[in-house]
């Protein structure tokens, strides 16, 4: 079969040929776009997340040879979570190339966070099939490149921060409201507040309720730990 020459520019960005391009082609179709003759990349996800996880697991190991696994966890957490995956799949330009049914290109899926954090582990599933193990880990550490080392000491998620930051001091977790939606349906524009029982609060405003969601938590955890 041969690749399109917008896929085999795909190819290059990721620096990897596929030996068997059905694989490529599955990776990036989305559901919206899978018939009964088309796969989705769904399964391939499923089996992405995994192997990202197992790449990630040891390369932090062999980073810091010392640190125990409190400290780890979050640091993983950070390189594997969806949002990371997103931003890889934007360097890589992979919106530019995924498959979608009409209803989701229209709604701005060739950006939304979570259709590229799913095709980015399917990329990386699919290469893991063609190739093995070993190519498919050359992959993700080279996509994700400083990413790796300059992971943060303490990388957990605002959201995750501000609710630990809560518990220490036997408050409920933080409340998340959406204040307004604004723009099209496919690039709409959300603002959310994140709220403590104490009524501390903070808004923030983004493409996609989760990004502005944990907007409003690092900006409320940098209120909260500024006054203690």
């Amino acid at each position: 079969m041969k690749l399109s020459s917008e896929l085999r520019a795909f190819e290059e960005r990721i620096g990897y040929r596929f030996a068997d391009p059905h694989l490529l082609i599955c990776a990036l179709t989305h559901s919206s776009y899978a018939s009964t003759t088309r796969s989705d990349n769904e399964r391939l996800e499923f089996l992405g997340d995994r192997v990202l996880g197992l790449v990630m697991a040891q390369a932090l190991l062999e980073a810091d040879t010392r640190a125990a696994e409190g400290t780890l966890a979050p640091r993983f957490n950070a390189l594997v979570r969806k949002e990371t995956c997103a931003e890889v799949a934007r360097d890589v330009g992979l919106g530019d190339v995924l498959r979608l049914g009409r209803s989701e290109m229209l709604s701005g899926g060739r950006r939304k966070l979570a259709l590229l954090g799913d095709a980015m582990e399917a990329v990386i599933a699919a290469v893991y099939q063609d190739g093995g193990f070993a190519a498919a880990q050359d992959l993700v550490i080279r996509l994700w490149g400083t990413r790796v080392t300059d992971v943060e000491p303490d990388a957990r998620d605002a959201k995750t921060a501000l609710q630990e930051w809560a518990q220490a001091r036997k408050l409920p977790p933080p409340t998340y409201r959406e204040l307004s939606r604004s723009g099209p349906d496919h690039a709409p524009v959300f603002t959310i507040e994140a709220q403590l029982k104490t009524g501390e609060a903070e808004q923030a405003t983004a493409g996609s309720k989760r990004e502005a969601q944990q907007m409003a938590a690092t900006a409320l955890l940098k209120k909260v730990m500024g006054q203690t």
